[in-house]
């Protein structure tokens, strides 16, 4: 990997991450036009996650700094009922990532047909979500957190977005936009720092050297910077679009590439 691919691996992560058309399915596509695989491609990818956490970390530093203002006065507040709701959220995840990882591991080995089709699958939710009026909840419900993990433990298959399958079950359950994209960016914060330190372990494991000196310093600093960057912003971009209602659009271009990816590239 050159810092070329680098820069736009890192623009594809930042840019996929908080839109709603999976920054997993864009990377996987990015690594077959580039000829990325293995060790290399996975070191990078880890990279490129932490960087957009980090990101995640400073658009919503208000409300971190809030929720742990509130945890820390140990009362059943408004905070403390909020982190609860989160670590519901990932129970799902949990439980998919620590029973079913070696066939989420090969289902992402399989190639850009699975892409495809889970691309498709995300503009029908999006879609779905975009055009339903449920009743206007005031406060997301601990059985709403629970529902939009599910959606988020499902969201682990290659081409299925994150934040789009979380967003777009939470609308559908009746919950407000100005809440929904600050909490589906908030939950997720966990499951992909868990997610990385398990890959950073697998690489130690092998051989962390061969791989650092695979891919190279220069790779991987273009990436995770470019994917910081960026994320900051589409972090921010995306909660104006979720209050907006404008996710059909994002329906659109994920049909739009699912069909590509799966006529033209799997």
């Amino acid at each position: 990997m050159d810092w070329l691919e680098a820069l736009i691996l890192g623009l594809i992560q930042g840019l996929t991450e908080y839109l709603p058309v999976s920054s997993s399915g864009h990377l996987a596509i990015g690594a077959k036009l580039f000829g990325l695989s293995g060790e290399e491609n996975l070191a990078f990818t880890v990279a490129v996650h932490i960087a957009t956490v980090l990101s995640t970390l400073v658009i919503l530093w208000k409300e971190i700094v809030w929720l742990f203002k509130g945890f820390f006065k140990f009362k059943w507040n408004d905070e403390m009922k909020y982190i609860v709701n989160i670590l519901i959220s990932m129970i799902p995840v949990a439980i998919v990532g620590f029973l079913f990882k070696d066939t989420v591991e090969e289902i992402f080995g399989s190639g850009l047909l699975v892409v495809g089709i889970c691309l498709l699958v995300t503009a029908a939710l999006l879609a779905f979500a975009y055009f339903a009026k449920p009743r206007q909840k005031e406060k997301i419900s601990m059985l709403d957190a629970f529902v939009i993990g599910i959606a988020q433990a499902v969201a682990v298959l290659p081409g299925l977005s994150r934040s789009g399958s979380t967003i777009a079950t939470g609308l559908l359950l009746g919950n407000k936009k100005e809440k929904l994209a600050q909490f589906s960016f908030l939950m997720v914060i966990p499951p992909i720092l868990g997610e990385a330190l398990l890959d950073v372990l697998k690489m130690f494991k092998g051989s962390a050297d061969a791989t650092t000196s695979s891919i190279g310093f220069l790779p991987l600093a273009v990436g995770f910077i470019t994917a910081f960057v960026v994320g900051c912003l589409a972090c921010k971009w995306m909660i104006n679009i979720v209050k907006k209602g404008k996710l059909i659009w994002f329906a659109v271009y994920c049909a739009i590439v699912g069909l590509v990816s799966i006529i033209f590239l799997s």
